[in-house]
């Protein structure tokens, strides 16, 4: 006998219980497989993403995701959301999160292998400067970091300025307060005890 594991099945033969042993074959240990073998020679959806471009930069809050697909029947998703499909070619608006959002796209066909691959689309966003006129130079950090913006601090005032009491607060700002800028950005201010 072969060296493949054997089954007891149980039959009823002319109303007796009989005992056999039977070869078989079990599923991902190596045995021949007829669907694995099927699924390996399966052809792979072909997927081409003709927009945006990987590592593109917008501005705004969603994007358009663009591309062909073949067979012309493959469903795609993008994120995780249907894509509309005409003709072999699919289009999917998806929404994106302020900075650098990784969009899978997912291609899927009857009897073929999927295709998936990814892009990488950065959202810049834009911030309004805030006014910084008086704020002091320990509380900048506190207010310039939740917009995502950085100080460049410059001391003002003259060579007196160290020996006045109190506090030193921002005098001038560049840019100015109210300007848009994007994330990341240093603003430049110049602060002393007394403008």
């Amino acid at each position: 006998m072969s060296d493949a594991p054997r089954l007891l099945v149980r039959s009823a033969v002319a109303g007796a219980a009989a005992l056999a042993v039977a070869p078989f074959g079990l599923a991902g240990c190596g045995a021949d497989d007829p669907t694995r073998d099927r699924a390996a020679e399966l052809a792979p959806v072909r997927l081409h993403i003709t927009a945006p471009a990987d590592a593109a930069t917008v501005r705004g809050g969603n994007v358009d995701v663009r591309g062909r697909v073949r067979p012309a029947v493959a469903e795609v998703t993008v994120l995780g959301r249907p894509a509309l499909v005409t003709q072999g070619r699919f289009s999917a608006v998806v929404p994106l999160e302020p900075g650098v959002n990784v969009l899978d796209v997912i291609a899927t066909a009857p009897r073929r292998r999927p295709a998936l691959t990814a892009l990488r689309v950065t959202r810049d966003v834009l911030v309004t400067v805030p006014q910084l006129s008086g704020v002091q130079e320990d509380e900048l950090e506190r207010v310039l970091e939740p917009l995502g913006l950085r100080a460049d601090v410059q001391r003002g005032g003259g060579i007196l300025d160290a020996l006045r009491p109190g506090e030193a607060a921002v005098c001038e700002q560049e840019p100015r307060a109210g300007a848009r800028v994007r994330r990341g950005r240093t603003v430049l201010v110049v602060v002393a005890k007394r403008c």
